[in-house]
Order: C-alpha cells, then sequence, then structure tokens
C-alpha cells in the first residue's frame, strides 16, 4: 500500500491534500488540511477537486485554513536533538540508583506487597512474616 494517499473521486490519481467531512445534523460540508488518519466517512481530495466542490442544496460549505508546510529549519533540528540528549540524561546527583528512602511492608496479597516510603534517615522496622 502508498503511503501518499489519493484523491477519493472516481479515477483521479492524484495526491490528496484536502479532507471533506460532512455533519449532517448541521447541514455542513467541511473541507480543512489532510486528517493524519483516513476515516471510513470522510473523504481525501486532491487540490482541482477540493477547489471544483461545491456543497448540496441547502447546505453550507465551510473551507477550514490551510497551512502552508514548511521544511523544518536547522535551529529546529538542533533544538530537537538537544532535548532528545536533555531527556536520555540520567538524573544528577542518582546515576542507576534507585529514589531516596526505605519502604516498609504494610500489607500482602498473594506475591504482591504494598509498601509505605519512608523519609530519608529514618529507621525501618523489620519485616515479621
Amino acid at each position: 500500500m502508498s503511503p501518499v494517499r489519493i484523491c477519493s473521486r472516481t479515477a483521479c490519481k492524484a495526491p490528496a491534500v484536502f479532507t471533506l467531512t460532512y455533519v449532517y445534523r448541521d447541514s455542513t460540508a467541511v473541507l480543512g488540511p489532510l486528517a493524519t488518519y483516513a476515516e471510513p466517512h470522510c473523504y481525501d481530495l486532491c487540490a482541482e477537486h477540493s477547489e471544483r466542490l461545491t456543497a448540496p442544496m441547502g447546505w453550507e460549505l465551510v473551507r477550514l485554513p490551510v497551512e502552508e508546510e514548511s521544511e523544518p529549519s536547522a535551529d529546529d533540528l538542533e533544538a530537537l536533538a538537544d532535548a532528545v540528549r536533555e531527556a536520555a540524561r540520567p538524573a544528577p546527583g542518582a546515576p542507576g540508583q534507585e529514589p531516596v528512602g526505605q519502604g516498609t511492608e504494610v500489607g500482602r496479597r498473594g506475591h504482591l506487597r504494598v509498601l509505605r516510603s519512608e523519609p530519608a534517615g529514618a529507621k525501618s522496622k523489620p519485616v515479621q512474616e
């Protein structure tokens, strides 16, 4: 299957750039930017067919504004790479360690234990089984 969606009009093989949906309750046809996913009750249209589109008599046609897509700038890509690097760094002062504090067992159900966290430095009571 091709990653590019084509126009829903019969025999048109042009790439789709708009999505048409109908709101039957309001008698409105809405033409907007191409939807992220193909929906079963929506129609993908090419630029030519979207320009010639008319609504049925008594219906309103709403054309949503379409933003022009532009290539991401070098600054955008560098900012994204910096954000990924920052998220991958371990937290300062605790590389690969468990959170500070001790847990005290307060209940058990089968193989699961319920723990209550205590602040660092507090002494915990031994668990009796």
